[in-house]
């Protein structure tokens, strides 16, 4: 957890003036300290100019292979170190490894050429100054190259060191853009989930409604005496509005509906339950249907979930039953389980099934399938064993 001190050096560090900030800052210091110990023209120059380009080290950042050059080329001209170049040259090898201008190898081993050289430079200025310098066939003159090799150590650290900035940062974005990505899809899931729940009631409570419409103002024609031309005629084009409109649903389901429709879901709307089944089977017989419910077992309060399943998949065979066998007789069974299971039977004398090898693929039979499906139950709808068409589900509540 990060301190409020430590959030707001970030935040300093992240501002556009920083760079500008600093580099000016730590030139200004480099002209202090020439001023107090003046250097020669090769070492003015490089001190100045190493100091000074760190100024545009974040908006280009290439520029660091100059301030480390100015750097090593200001050393190369006086033997004596000044702070401000070793400053601006580690903050300069810092950043083409933060930014990775170079590949490391390169850039360390372009540092360790660079020092090297230096250090060449350093070992001819010290013979000039009549120093005690062994040649370099003789015994210990590898003692020599000690300021070459301590160079290319810090050299090496500092790369090392904005690399691995580099890095730890571009893991952290990746986390964060596999973060988005993941909430993105769980988004979409949860929205294609929602999709399947609003086909699903669609389908089963507006379809089931309008086919009830249609069906009773079809029959009304027919079973209501005395009726004129005028309100026969009204009474189909209600018949032909409702028809319309179903088929206007089942575009709408369509395009509701995909291939995730089949994700799980909880439903936590107030919903009808198995208490209801008997005026469902009245609404079925005031269409003109013939129908007849049976319980067996003793009633047990189900989940939410599983009654509503249940519910849904009686009416959804109920409403195929009017429109593909008008007129047969259906058995709706329900069977109370000691097993903890609910067996529900939804059977029609009628002519079974006349859709062929299709017949799954309507949104009715795919609906009460996921309803089964849902609450870990299974499904079949076919033809009965003595004709007729059969939906039968096996829906256990001992699980959930």
């Amino acid at each position: 957890m990060s301190t409020p001190f430590q959030q707001r050096f970030r935040a300093w560090i992240a501002a556009p003036a920083y760079p500008w900030v600093t580099g000016g800052a730590l030139t200004a210091g480099a002209v202090a300290e020439l001023i107090a110990f003046p250097a020669s023209v090769t070492t003015t120059i490089g001190v100045l100019v190493s100091s000074a380009s760190l100024m545009w080290r974040r908006s280009f950042p290439p520029v660091s292979v100059l301030t480390v050059a100015a750097g090593l080329l200001g050393f190369a001209g006086d033997v004596s170190l000044y702070v401000s170049i070793m400053a601006s040259g580690l903050i300069g090898c810092y950043t083409l490894g933060r930014s990775r201008v170079l590949h490391p190898a390169v850039t360390v081993a372009g540092g360790a050429l660079g020092a090297l050289c230096v250090n060449l430079v350093h070992i001819n200025t010290w013979s000039r100054m009549d120093l005690p310098v062994p040649a370099l066939w003789e015994r210990g003159s590898l003692s020599l190259f000690a300021e070459s090799l301590l160079l290319t150590v810090v050299i090496f650290g500092a790369v090392m060191m904005g690399d691995a900035v580099r890095s730890r940062a571009e893991t952290r974005n990746e986390r964060n853009l596999a973060q988005a990505q993941l909430i993105a899809i769980e988004r979409r899931q949860a929205a294609e989930a929602e999709r399947a729940a609003i086909a699903r009631e669609l389908h089963d409570i507006v379809s089931h409604s309008v086919s009830m419409i249609a069906v009773q103002a079809e029959s009304a024609t027919y079973t209501t005496p005395g009726l004129t031309p005028e309100a026969r005629d009204g009474f189909q084009q209600i018949a032909g509005t409702a028809r319309s409109s179903m088929a206007e649903l089942r575009r709408l389901l369509g395009v509701l509906r995909t291939p995730q429709d089949k994700e799980d879901m909880v439903l936590t709307a107030p919903q009808p339950t198995l208490d209801h089944l008997a005026e469902l089977v009245q609404q079925h017989r005031t269409v003109g249907g013939e129908a007849e419910l049976r319980i067996t077992g003793e009633r047990v309060p189900l989940p939410a979930a599983w009654e509503l399943s249940a519910y849904r998949i009686a009416q959804e065979a109920l409403t195929n039953a009017r429109k593909h066998a008008p007129g047969a007789r259906t058995v709706v069974e329900i069977h109370y389980g000691t097993d903890l299971l609910l067996t529900l039977r939804v059977h029609d004398d009628g002519p079974g099934p006349v859709f062929g090898p299709g017949l799954g693929a309507g949104h009715g039979l795919t609906g009460m399938r996921e309803r089964a499906a849902l609450v870990g139950g299974r499904l079949s709808a076919g033809a009965g064993p003595d004709g007729g068409f059969l939906v039968e589900a096996e829906l256990p509540w001992g699980t959930g």
